[in-house]
């Protein structure tokens, strides 16, 4: 029979070993170290396929973060309820259930925008950033740390469909932010920014081969400002200098 000391030591160890909250690292590793589409390279497919423009990167991008976010604390709140054996397949019906409460929204109120990102928004369900982030964050983590780990991912994939979709029109078309309205209403007709005038569009950058071309430029330039950042960082430990060794003060006698 558990005594009372016996339960509140238990429990007491079950507290200490849960994982701890760095919420800078969170932040740190959503937006640069651990980025889902610069390091992760997950959900390339709708990155690739919808990045043509600023508005529906946007779009793609709101939407999965709803949901990462939303997915993120369901998992986390019922984490210490679900059996390892349907851990997965509850997870999966989560997304399912938040992914289907983001189309429906954008049915309502984006409709357009809806018709052109397509299959995508259907197809965050399968989008491996959300599944891996509740199956390796928020079914381990408390509710807030697990928030705030989906939101940070979600915008550090947000902000790179935005950036590689800026990048692809305004090569394609040589204007930003065209078409916002279909995202924020009337109010946004005149957001468009027209950067070239008399621009001859450039196919190629709006096609899948640009957005090839883009996230890897993309890629290659975090690559080179991680590896400038590490030989700053082993210049200035060179520049200290090791430090000074202890001294160790011997007794006794040596024969």
């Amino acid at each position: 029979m558990t005594t009372n000391s016996e339960a509140a030591e238990s429990e007491a160890t079950q507290e200490a070993s849960k994982p701890s909250a760095n919420y800078a690292e969170i932040i740190y590793n959503g937006i640069w170290k651990n980025n889902p589409a610069l390091v992760q390279l997950l959900g390339l497919c709708p990155m690739l396929a919808v990045t043509s423009t600023v508005v529906n990167a946007l779009g793609l991008g709101l939407a999965t973060m709803v949901v990462l976010v939303g997915s993120n604390i369901a998992v986390s709140i019922i984490r210490n309820y679900v059996a390892d054996a349907v851990r997965l397949p509850a997870f999966v019906m989560i997304i399912a259930s938040f992914t289907t409460c983001i189309e429906l929204i954008m049915q309502a109120y984006t409709y357009e925008l809806y018709q052109i990102l397509g299959i995508f928004i259907p197809l965050i369900v399968t989008n491996c950033a959300i599944l891996g982030r509740a199956d390796a964050f928020a079914s381990r983590n408390p509710v807030l740390p697990s928030a705030l780990d989906g939101f940070m991912m979600g915008l550090g994939f947000m902000f790179i469909l935005v950036t590689l979709g800026a990048m692809r029109e305004l090569i394609g078309q040589g204007t930003l932010f065209s078409d916002m309205q279909l995202l924020f209403g009337d109010m946004a007709i005149h957001w468009k920014i027209v950067v070239f005038d008399n621009y001859p569009n450039v196919l190629f950058a709006v096609l899948p081969p640009g957005a090839f071309i883009g996230l890897g430029l993309l890629i290659a330039g975090k690559n080179y400002l991680d590896e400038r950042e590490k030989k700053r960082i082993a210049a200035q430990k060179a520049k200290d200098g090791p430090s000074a060794s202890k001294r160790v003060r011997v007794t006794g006698q040596v024969s």
